[in-house]
């Protein structure tokens, strides 16, 4: 690989490490960067998919509910822009209600597990009733759940950073081993 790629993998690694340092420094930056980023992501979508139904409209059908609902999804992506301090303060209870809402399911499916002879469905169970003593939890405490969230953010920012720079080392390990082999075989054809 070239020297130039991996320079830029490197500095690309490092820079994500202390992004997300950062994100769990400041978590309520965080949050504003990420309800931002989310208004951007769902206004480009609706754009695109705005473009996608108005292209298709003679070939596919229901051409009028794909338009309404990318208009409907670009207004949501305005909206978040321009409310970038409503959505950061609405990302906590969003993120707990998801919690909440899915340590119900989880709960009532180890049921249906249980009814299939799964011998650890009451595992499935216990770990449903903690998310939702969680998410209810987090309704409660959003300062908290906010904070957690941007910490999360933060660690997963940290893990792909990592990442970059493991696979920078994983390819360096490569090159040298394919130089090796170029120079056995060099020295085979002499």
């Amino acid at each position: 690989m070239k020297k130039n790629t991996k320079i830029w993998l490197a500095i690309s690694g490092i820079l994500l490490v202390v992004l997300g340092i950062l994100c769990i420094i400041k978590p309520e930056a965080t949050l504003f960067t990420a309800a931002w980023i989310i208004g951007c992501f769902t206004l480009f979508t609706g754009i695109f998919k705005m473009v996608f139904a108005l292209r298709t409209e003679r070939f596919l059908p229901n051409s009028g509910t794909r338009v309404l609902s990318a208009l409907l999804q670009i207004l949501i992506g305005v909206l978040f822009l321009c409310n970038n301090f409503f959505v950061a303060i609405s990302l906590p209870m969003v993120f707990a209600l998801w919690v909440l809402t899915e340590g119900v399911i989880i709960a009532i499916l180890s049921f249906d597990y249980k009814k299939a002879g799964f011998t650890s469905w009451w595992t499935l169970f216990i770990l449903g009733i903690a998310a939702t003593i969680l998410g209810v939890l987090g309704l409660y405490h959003l300062q908290a759940t906010g904070n957690i969230l941007a910490i999360l953010i933060g660690i997963a920012i940290i893990a792909l950073g990592v990442a970059y720079l493991a696979a920078l080392r994983g390819i360096h390990r490569f090159d040298k081993e394919i130089g090796k082999v170029n120079a056995n075989i060099k020295e085979m054809m002499q």
